[in-house]
């Protein structure tokens, strides 16, 4: 547990881990590129060991899940893609451990994966079959899926105070539980029901009125279905100063649509009827919101830099292969006022519907994920149209 790393560090000065495990030498004390981080890597493979230890009864192998937790960045210490060269290295020392063939494979699918639950419950869609047919595929088994589950939480906690959170352990939890029926030989139809819209919002979508329903963590607005509705949510929300960690969106067809942001602010608790007043102006379009955002994010106080590293430009990447009905888009771009709005704007505006975004904080950077279809409701496979959309977005975020 945590009582080990004083003893850990201590071997270390002495110079005596790297004479057991020579490969550990370029970890030492070595800075993490990510700005969400808090340790160095070799105290951030520690501090994972010794959350991994406080979860341990929840495998059914806790000796494989100590081994992922300290190599599953081993590999950052060496050029490469960390996880391809984290993998190739425990091969050679899992060898020379004396572990079997088929513990060292399940190390190195740890290690492998080590960032797949994380990475899927954040920006995936969960009600997409395509996402649970993947990680299942990708994992093969329970074992490794109930290990990976507790290496996640482990690795996160290690992390710093924005990689783990109620929500994003909720969001895991419930991919695993999805991914383990598949697993166990059930059918991944069986266990696809959605989350969102709830009886609730169906029942605000059957009178054909606008609606909004303020919960403390989340909102939820009922309109016809208009372009550029999400975008405005989203604008009044960064214009209150709210972060939005995710958002689902549907459409009946009656005409009428429903949009869900889960967000959180920085100040506390939230106080939502002046909110809902912004809201209801701009939907009805009575408040200035371009001219209102603008002004905030001039007044805006830059946020404190978490890293030396600077954040890259904006990138815009389409993925067919995430979802079933849906083309993946995923935005990657600084942090700045308005971020969502920008980007949601300019996918309305070129006629397309959103249908499920997951939006993510990683230090000064955002990573924003879409499920996005042709106004027809067809993915979008026109090369020529995916230019037009990624530089409108570019634009948007310039």
């Amino acid at each position: 547990g945590d009582a080990a790393i004083p003893v850990l560090e201590s071997l270390d000065q002495r110079n005596l881990l790297v004479r057991v495990l020579p490969e550990w030498a370029p970890v030492r004390s070595k800075p993490q590129r990510n700005a969400f981080h808090r340790y160095t890597v070799d105290r951030h493979l520690w501090q994972t060991v010794a959350n991994a230890v406080a979860v341990i009864d929840r495998v059914a192998r806790p000796d494989l899940l100590v081994l992922g937790a300290l190599f599953h960045d081993i590999g950052k210490g060496y050029p490469g893609d960390h996880t391809e060269v984290g993998v190739e290295m425990f091969d050679v020392i899992g060898s020379r451990m004396g572990l079997s063939d088929a513990d060292k494979g399940i190390v190195c699918s740890l290690i492998e994966h080590h960032l797949l639950l994380a990475d899927t419950a954040t920006r995936r869609d969960l009600s997409d079959d395509a996402t649970i047919t993947m990680v299942a595929e990708r994992l093969g088994s329970t074992v490794v899926l109930d290990l990976l589950h507790a290496l996640t939480e482990a690795d996160s906690k290690a992390t710093g105070p924005s990689a783990w959170s109620e929500w994003k352990a909720e969001l895991i939890a419930l991919l695993v539980d999805r991914t383990r029926h598949v697993l166990g030989g059930g059918d991944v139809q069986e266990v696809m029901w959605r989350l969102f819209p709830d009886a609730g919002v169906l029942e605000m979508m059957a009178t054909g009125d606008v609606a909004i329903r303020a919960l403390p963590d989340r909102v939820t607005v009922v309109s016809p279905d208009r372009p550029g509705t999400f975008s405005k949510v989203a604008g009044v929300l960064a214009l209150s100063g709210l972060d939005v960690l995710g958002a689902e969106a549907h459409s009946d067809e009656q005409g009428m649509a429903a949009s869900e942001f889960r967000v959180v602010s920085p100040h506390g608790d939230i106080e939502w009827a002046p909110i809902v007043s912004n809201l209801e102006r701009a939907l009805s379009g009575r408040l200035a919101l371009e001219s209102r955002l603008a002004d905030r994010a001039a007044n805006a106080r830059p946020r404190r830099a978490t890293s030396a590293v600077k954040p890259a430009g904006p990138t815009v990447r389409f993925d067919d292969t995430a979802s079933s009905n849906a083309t993946f888009l995923e935005v990657r771009a600084p942090d700045m006022v308005g971020v969502l709005h920008r980007i949601t704007k300019a996918i309305a505006d070129l006629g397309l519907d959103i249908r499920h975004a997951r939006v993510l904080t990683l230090g000064n950077e955002v990573v924003d994920s879409f499920y996005v279809r042709e106004s027809g409701g067809g993915r979008i496979t026109d090369a020529s149209y995916r230019d037009e959309i990624a530089r409108a977005i570019l634009h948007a975020l310039a």
